[in-house]
């Protein structure tokens, strides 16, 4: 008895020689296609290709992780769902803030204000690659900040991008009526802004101390690490209704990893080796619209 997949294959230009040398290593794993053509993805500035595939057995993580070699090595993004999975439902999606919808680390940014960014990068690599826990590395890195005046953090809203296509993604996900939320070890003053200013619907961050108008190097609320992700998470898609078969969670980092975990498609966004070795799905060169794809079944 056959099992039945669907391959999609993004990228931001399309190359039917970088394509063609995917599909020819997915017919050497024993897999059947049938191809589709090539088109532009529907509210993003991305290409497209679906591919049905059909296997003697089903495709286990290392044959999909083979399928994944093979597109990094062509410079594609590729999506392997299983027919059920393809045909899910995505009304949820969340997201991790810092490097996921902006190019930044926030906290790195803080400590340039206060003249000690090389020392916080440092801590927010190790914890990035999960080689110390988040809440310490995050405690010692906010100790750091201590003095900032609260007015120049007002400063990083107009100086930090957004994410390589998030307000496409936004647009797109709000046409589709679908929940969104920042969920972030980041701080709530930056995701704040970015909630007002593309309609998130759920929020929960870092909330830094401040007294008599400056940072006091300490946090005013319980830590937001992997794990309180995970909670929330959890939290919104059962207040909303919605099962995590059918949500959607985005990443980075060490930390993001039990949402992706509990994510129908928790995927690994331009993230670091531990991340992108564990989660189910990656996207290695397209920017976040890359998504917009999950709601486009047609």
């Amino acid at each position: 008895m056959s099992c039945n997949y669907v391959v999609t294959l993004l990228a931001k230009d399309w190359e039917q020689e970088r394509a063609g040398c995917f599909l020819a290593k997915a017919e050497a794993q024993g897999l059947s296609l049938k191809t589709e053509k090539p088109r532009p993805l529907d509210g993003s500035d991305l290409w497209m290709q679906r591919v049905w595939a059909a296997s003697a057995s089903e495709l286990g993580k290392e044959h999909v992780d083979l399928l994944g070699e093979a597109a990094e090595y062509a410079r594609l993004d590729v999506f392997v769902e299983s027919e059920t999975l393809f045909h899910t439902p995505r009304r949820l999606f969340v997201f991790d803030m810092d490097s996921t919808l902006i190019q930044a680390e926030i906290v790195d940014e803080l400590a340039g204000l206060a003249g000690v960014k090389c020392e916080v990068s440092a801590i927010t690599e190790l914890a990035m690659r999960g080689e110390i826990d988040f809440p310490t590395s995050l405690t010692r890195r906010v100790s750091l900040l201590k003095g900032i005046r609260e007015e120049r953090i007002g400063e990083l809203q107009t100086r930090i991008a957004l994410g390589e296509g998030l307000e496409r993604l936004m647009r797109g996900l709000k046409a589709a009526r679908c929940k969104t939320a920042i969920l972030s070890g980041g701080f709530g003053f930056f995701g704040g802004y970015l909630q007002e200013r593309l309609g998130f619907d759920y929020l929960c961050a870092n909330e830094l101390e401040i007294a008599d108008g400056e940072l006091t190097g300490r946090l005013s609320a319980a830590i937001v690490d992997g794990k309180r992700k995970a909670l929330e998470f959890g939290l919104i898609a059962g207040r909303e209704g919605i099962p995590l078969t059918e949500a959607v969670a985005a990443g980075d980092g060490a930390n993001d990893l039990p949402m992706l975990a509990l994510a129908g498609t928790g995927v690994a966004y331009h993230a670091k080796p531990v991340v992108r070795a564990a989660a189910a799905f990656r996207l290695n060169y397209c920017g976040l619209d890359a998504l917009l794809h999950l709601l486009n079944r047609a």
